[in-house]
């Protein structure tokens, strides 16, 4: 495992100061632009800098005026967060840190393949989930990532591994994304949509709808909504086939239990069998990694089309889970792929730089964490427990 720790660069308060042009729609840049007494099409050219080019620095931007330029630099950035620490795991699996501008922090995902990879990004700071299994759900939810935080986690990926200008030949390193990091998307809606739609726009980055998937714990309400509108990819982290056992490791489906969970998939726009409903199942230990399960599984997906994503639990520290038995793991998707399901057993990655599924927890919660338990055991008030925390 490499680990690097990046130096925080002095603070600049004249350019925390301006507004960043990252994460505006192109009717916003349209109107920022204006604000400097632009034309519209001017934007046009901002926009392939900014997200075809990945450019920051608008000096080099150079189908600009260099008038043009100059007033940019004056009243705007285009910044992304600070790295504040980038792991590498033995796998090839990259991790980083980062650091927005209000100090909070979230973890953003790289995860390799043969031919491809995909970055695993985040849509909250925190998670309001608390599912049993989930060390990310241990973390309270701060607050949600805006759309700018949400972009910008794709374009750190893209910078880390030198893929701009946006490649168009399709023979990218990073061709996936998957919002399957910190929170809960689906609560989070309005900017990850805007988000989404800024990273799909084909002038800008232009990662296809089909090469994005969004995976949410059965919010219901939403999740017709997000295929009208946005028509990624849709993945259901399920994890349990009753009621009385999902009830138990995730709570959510006590507002929106496993029947209405499955309507809503059923009415998902755009579902068929070339665009298949993707079920993530974590495997616990004696709780739902039987047949029976596998069985019940079946039945409660029926007339969805669907495959199945067997997830290793992987273990963090406090936890009380237990990973099934591979023995029993294999039965399980071998009886999933007897009944004519794709039921891919998910090789966990990252594990040795807690990258993997379930995993994800931002240091800025642990660094807190273990202050106040110093504090507690010293006998010092927790004078950090009762600041006024960001609004959600």
């Amino acid at each position: 495992m490499n680990s690097t720790i990046a130096p925080e660069k002095a603070s600049d308060a004249t350019a925390s100061e301006r507004p960043n042009l990252i994460g505006l729609s192109r009717q916003e840049l349209i109107e920022a632009l204006a604000s400097l007494g632009e034309k519209p099409f001017r934007a046009k050219q901002l926009w392939h800098w900014l997200y075809h080019q990945g450019e920051t620095d608008f000096a080099k931007m150079t189908t600009l005026a260099k008038d043009l330029r100059v007033k940019l630099q004056d009243h705007f950035v285009a910044q992304r967060p600070t790295i504040t620490r980038e792991q590498t795991s033995s796998d090839g699996t990259r991790k980083w840190l980062l650091k927005f501008p209000d100090g909070n922090e979230a973890e953003t995902v790289y995860i390799p393949e043969e031919d491809r990879g995909s970055v695993c990004v985040s849509s909250q700071v925190g998670c309001t989930l608390t599912c049993k299994f989930c060390h990310t759900g241990t973390q309270l939810l701060v607050r949600n990532l805006m759309a700018a935080e949400i972009v910008s986690q794709f374009m750190v990926a893209r910078d880390s591994y030198g893929e701009w200008p946006s490649p168009m030949d399709g023979g990218r390193m990073i061709s996936n994304i998957v919002l399957m990091g910190m929170g809960e998307p689906l609560f989070n809606y309005d900017n990850v949509a805007k988000a989404l739609k800024i990273i799909m726009d084909g002038e800008g980055i232009s990662v296809s709808k089909r090469r994005i998937t969004l995976s949410t714990s059965g919010v219901v309400p939403e999740m017709k909504r997000c295929g009208e509108e946005l028509g990624v990819n849709l993945a259901v982290s399920l994890h349990a086939v009753t009621d009385e056992v999902r009830d138990r490791i995730m709570p959510i489906n006590k507002k929106y239990p496993i029947k209405e969970l499955m309507q809503a998939c059923r009415d998902y726009p755009g579902m068929s069998n070339a665009r298949r409903i993707t079920f993530e199942y974590v495997m616990l230990k004696g709780i739902n990694d039987s047949l029976a399960d596998a069985r019940e599984l079946i039945r409660i997906t029926k007339g969805i089309p669907a495959k199945f994503n067997l997830i290793p639990f992987n273990k963090w520290p406090g936890s009380d889970f237990e990973c099934s038995d591979w023995d029993d793991i294999r039965k399980f998707s071998d009886f999933l792929f007897e009944q004519g399901y794709s039921a891919p057993i998910r090789m966990p990655r990252g594990r040795d730089i807690l990258a993997a599924c379930g995993q994800l927890k931002s240091d800025s919660e642990r660094a807190r964490l273990t202050r106040m338990a110093e504090r507690i055991k010293a006998g010092i008030p927790d004078d950090e427990h009762h600041k006024p925390q960001p609004a959600v």
